[in-house]
């Protein structure tokens, strides 16, 4: 694979997960984050979203029940395991081994992590980690508009 090619491969597997992570999250929670980045290091992916909370849960924070929001939360995650580890699978072409979800409330953070199986390919890899050193600053960021 050539430099050109890897660092196309990479930015657009990157850019791929975090739109298909927002839009997920918008129709599924009706809201999705303003910001979405994802990186990829060798069997592991990590989508970290910015201002994904919705009005309900921003309003039970502010009423002191973080315990409330962050359990409601990681239950419907749970429940959604299987539909986002199928993305995932679909976009990179790995079966997922293991998914786990996290909230931060401040700053307004959520984060996504998907273990996949090993392999995909030394090419593959090596592309997505060529296409993260791009000196873009936008690689692997969800596009605006998604």
């Amino acid at each position: 694979m050539s430099p050109e090619s890897a660092q196309r491969y990479g930015r657009t597997l990157l850019a791929d997960i975090s739109n298909a992570m927002v839009q997920a999250m918008r129709e599924h929670y009706g809201k999705g984050p303003t910001k979405a980045k994802s990186y990829m290091v060798d069997n592991y992916i990590f989508i970290v979203m910015q201002d994904g909370l919705t009005t309900v849960e921003k309003t039970l924070l502010d009423a002191g029940e973080e315990h409330l929001v962050r359990q409601v939360r990681q239950r419907f995650q749970t429940e959604m395991a299987g539909r986002f580890s199928e993305q995932i699978a679909s976009l990179t072409g790995r079966r997922v081994l293991g998914y786990q979800s996290q909230v931060v409330f401040d700053p307004d953070t959520l984060v996504e992590f998907f273990i996949l199986e090993p392999g995909g390919g030394e090419a593959a890899i090596g592309a997505t980690a060529e296409g993260q050193t791009d000196d873009g600053a936008r690689v692997g960021e969800a596009a605006q508009d998604t």
